[in-house]
């Protein structure tokens, strides 16, 4: 066995927490409200529109991940992803008895807050301590975890909720991140120190000013702010966008479906790229393949086959995005940083998907179409890829010994 595959073999307990965590973390919350919504809006007459209002607000929660990554810098991941892990039970069993919008929409913003302990600034942190030369495919694996759980227990929820109730639905849903987020902390092994022995940790305010300091570090919040502008409002109006090229009926899940799967294929392929190949390449080609896709979704006259294959071209690369992000910081910064660089670039993430929703919405209004908004998003994703060239190397497998941290951190400490 090589040694790159053994990584997986003494590693495991790490990719299995990272893995069960994410996918019993806040991504659950965002699946949850597709199948409750319909059934609150019928039990108390609400509008659409609230619910709508009640996401809107919960983009205050971005201001929570550079927080909770700069928390998992220095207090450990364990005990950061701890706060998130007790949380969700408790606050989806409040969720389970709410009566009207108000008490919804404090505990909806209320989970969005304090399960971003829960997210991949927190726990891919463990990955990157853990694994070297395998660290691009590992972290691949786990940021897929959440997709798969989904596309195989979502269908379970929804019945069961169609069957007995949204109120019963959040005490399963309580019960399941209890569960899986439980044997996310038993699973996660002991984390390295930041520090070697005998030696005083940096002060928070060089940590700051290092990063700020750092030319890569705008590098990367520029071209994550292009390539992730189009991606959320992507995943709710596919189905929309492939309609308008005259695709109905069966074919319109067929074409969703390529890329649904395109995402998960395309995070573990551009894993293991990373792991061969040197990165800032990776990034860019298997981003401007997305750019590339969007440009060919814009045109009209598209024959069907043209439009999967754009639309599998889109879900590879954005399916690979939070990976390569994920792996470029651990490769540039000190690991003793990575939770505070993911968690600022994760929260520009969410503030660029909103101002994609909100161009998008616009340019409808103004076009009644959606070519005009493929279109510029094809050019700012295509932007976006072509910084990530400007990255300098990035160090490689071959340059860290295994169990370094890139840090001078050798030694291995329980929580």
């Amino acid at each position: 066995m090589s040694d790159y595959w053994r990584e997986f073999r003494t590693e495991w307990r790490a990719v299995s927490s990272a893995t069960f965590g994410l996918a019993f973390g806040l991504v659950m919350t965002s699946y949850a409200v597709s199948i409750m919504g319909p059934h609150l809006i019928k039990e108390f007459g609400w509008e659409k529109a609230d619910l709508v209002k009640v996401q809107m607000i919960t983009l205050l929660s971005v201001f929570a991940y550079p927080l909770v990554g700069r928390l998992a810098d220095t207090i450990t991941t364990r005990r950061t992803a701890l706060i998130g892990v007790i949380a969700s039970p408790v606050l989806l069993i409040g969720l389970s008895m709410v009566g009207d919008l108000t008490t919804y929409a404090v505990l909806f913003v209320t989970q969005s807050i304090f399960l971003a302990t829960t997210t991949p600034p927190v726990y891919s942190r463990i990955i990157v301590q853990r694994f070297n030369l395998a660290r691009g495919l590992a972290l691949a694996i786990a940021v897929a975890g959440p997709s798969l759980i989904a596309a195989t227990c979502g269908p379970l929820l929804n019945n069961f909720v169609v069957d007995h109730g949204w109120r019963a639905g959040y005490l399963v849903l309580a019960f399941a991140t209890l569960i899986g987020g439980g044997l996310a902390i038993m699973l996660m092994p002991p984390e390295q120190r930041m520090t070697m022995p005998g030696k005083a940790a940096p002060a928070a305010r060089s940590d700051y000013a290092t990063i700020i300091r750092n030319p890569s570090f705008w590098l990367l919040n520029g071209a994550v702010l292009l390539c992730t502008m189009p991606m959320a409002v992507l995943l709710t109006q596919m189905g929309l966008i492939v309609g308008e090229h005259g695709v109905v009926d069966k074919t319109v899940s067929v074409i969703v479906s390529a890329y649904a799967s395109g995402m998960v294929v395309g995070r573990l392929a551009s894993g293991i790229a990373l792991d061969k190949l040197p990165a800032k390449l990776v990034a860019s080609f298997t981003l401007a393949l997305s750019a590339a896709g969007l440009f060919v979704m814009s045109q009209h006259g598209v024959s069907v086959t043209m439009l999967a294959i754009a639309v599998m071209a889109v879900g590879l690369s954005f399916g690979a995005e939070s990976d390569i992000v994920g792996y470029l910081i651990s490769r540039i910064f000190p690991i003793r940083n990575y939770g505070l660089v993911f968690g600022i670039l994760s929260a520009n993430t969410t503030i660029a998907t909103a101002a994609g929703a909100a161009m998008m919405a616009t340019l409808l209004d103004r076009h009644d179409s959606y070519a005009p908004f493929l279109t510029i998003a094809s050019f700012s994703v295509l932007l976006g890829s072509l910084m990530f060239l400007m990255l300098p190397r990035t160090r490689r497998a071959s340059d860290e010994p295994s169990g370094h941290d890139g840090d001078g951190a050798l030694a291995r400490t329980g929580d």
